[in-house]
């Protein structure tokens, strides 16, 4: 029966700075002094944890974000006979650098409401094949706000319309193929914070949300000339059907399906 309760799936996204994702529901299960080479973005979405961090006692509890460094031991176990569920993003050490880990050893509870969104929607964008580059953009804003914590300092990037307006000719040249971040910020000669800061300033939406609205009007007319949902989904660059209808329905209200028919 514990083992039972002992829920566990990893996975390493195609998603560059990301080298593991793990969504896990222990109960039982403590966890003994460990280290990990990369850093650990934990979020509770049931029940707490309680671990040492450099032998200090903490908690990762539902409301916070959990940031453990590499290199630095610690464990954990739950805080009560209920157990807990957390999803964890293990995040390659070049992208918050291993002079931050001083920091974060210091204070590894992130109190920020949006933060936390932030992460759970990246969950929701790893889960989903074919929407890697929101992935991309999501990863790049939370590194930025996590930099921000452990560093308590804050660049703004000033109006760029100019980039903005490249950013969007290079997406619209790459409608049906995508194109990820770092392959837009090395084209452009910036950086992908810079790139997704411009672009959401200008024009009120975030790359990868204009560039899935895109592919949405594509296969909006690829289905008024009666091609099947299947090949339109490819054609408009979608990973497959499922992915085309999820984005398809929650922008346009329906299924393709139904805006063919005309049923609701």
């Amino acid at each position: 029966m514990a083992a039972e309760r002992e829920l566990v799936k990893a996975w390493r996204p195609a998603v560059s700075g990301i080298a593991e994702v793990l969504h896990a529901r222990f109960t039982e299960h403590a966890y003994p002094m460990h280290v990990h080479d990369s850093w650990t973005v934990l979020i509770i979405d049931d029940g707490a944890v309680r671990y040492d961090l450099d032998r200090h006692e903490h908690a990762a509890l539902s409301k916070l974000v959990t940031l453990l460094p590499p290199y630095v031991p610690h464990n954990g176990r739950a805080a009560d006979a209920h157990g807990f569920r957390k999803r964890v993003l293990y995040l390659d050490r070049a992208e918050l650098g291993e002079e931050l880990i001083g920091p974060a050893v210091d204070h590894p509870a992130v109190v920020d409401p949006e933060l936390r969104s932030s992460i759970d929607r990246l969950h929701g964008a790893l889960i989903s094949p074919g929407d890697e580059m929101e992935a991309e953009s999501r990863l790049v804003l939370i590194r930025e706000r996590l930099l921000h914590h452990l560093s308590r300092v804050r660049c703004d990037d000033p109006p760029d319309p100019r980039l903005a307006r490249q950013l969007r000719e290079l997406l619209d040249s790459r409608v049906r193929d995508g194109i990820s971040l770092d392959e837009a910020a090395l084209l452009l000669g910036r950086h992908p914070t810079h790139l997704i800061r411009a672009f959401s300033r200008e024009f009120a939406m975030a790359p990868h949300q204009y560039l899935i609205s895109r592919r949405v009007d594509r296969a909006r007319h690829l289905l008024l000339q009666g091609l099947p949902a299947s090949t339109v989904a490819v054609e408009a660059g979608f990973y497959d059907q499922p992915h085309l209808t999820r984005h398809f329905k929650r922008i346009l209200g329906v299924s393709p399906a139904r805006y063919v028919t005309g049923r609701m």
